[in-house]
């Protein structure tokens, strides 16, 4: 995926950057997720409970199999990860099309833009399934958009923070980053940004919190409705 640089005549502004990961926090197909990795696993031989698979996601594919299977989940010999992470992908592929933002997905990210906030997406999906899902959302054209094969170590790794942070010309500590898991919380306290959780992807307030979050919203609108508590002008 090629990304843009801010447009050059875009105003700098003193507020901080907004990194923002993509499913469950911007688009709701966390639960999608967990039935195709279900479903994947299943078609080799795997059978792991769905809450289970539930807990990973948004975790790297690798990291997150190599985990369950840790567990001493019985496993067919000879299973390729590398396959089974792309037969997800496969799955996932086909349920896109099906998916919806988040409510005030749209709305934030006008909002931001209008501010001239400096936003930037990443997450641990791959460039192309990331493309389909970006048609979901209004994300302006010059924000960066960095994906879990632009970087080593995707999440729990905070590489694609980082990366986000370089391409938006912010410093990581001065950004602010909004995921719906505990492995994006956790990889943006590893540098010191200020987390933001939102319940949208199915993890408890407690557990948000837990893992570093500074606020926990329900979805987009919420955030929005109460920008304020972020050190940012109201509508």
């Amino acid at each position: 995926m090629k990304h843009q640089q801010p447009r050059s005549g875009r105003k700098r502004t003193d507020l901080p950057g907004f990194l923002f990961d993509l499913d469950g926090t911007l688009i709701d197909g966390v639960y999608q997720h967990v039935t195709t990795w279900s479903q994947a696993l299943h078609s080799v031989g795997i059978v792991i409970p769905q809450w289970k698979i539930h807990r990973r996601v948004g975790m790297s594919g690798k990291a997150f199999l190599n985990e369950l299977l840790r567990e001493g989940v019985p496993t067919p010999k000879g299973v390729d990860l590398d396959e089974l992470e792309q037969k997800h992908d496969t799955l996932f592929s086909h349920t896109i099309p099906s998916l919806q933002r988040l409510p005030g997905t749209n709305e934030l990210l006008q909002y931001l833009s209008r501010n001239k906030i400096r936003i930037a997406i990443a997450t641990t999906g791959g460039r192309k399934a990331t493309s389909a899902l970006l048609k979901i959302i209004k994300l302006p054209a010059e924000f960066p958009v960095l994906t879990g094969d632009d970087v080593k170590k995707a999440k729990p790794s905070p590489d694609v923070f980082v990366a986000a942070a370089k391409k938006l010309h912010v410093p990581i500590e001065d950004c602010i980053i909004v995921g719906d898991s505990v492995w994006d919380l956790l990889a943006a306290g590893r540098k010191s940004a200020l987390n933001v959780g939102l319940l949208s992807g199915g993890f408890g307030q407690a557990e948000l919190e837990g893992a570093g979050a500074f606020r926990v919203y329900s979805d987009p609108a919420d955030l929005l409705m109460l920008i304020e508590q972020l050190g940012l002008p109201g509508e």
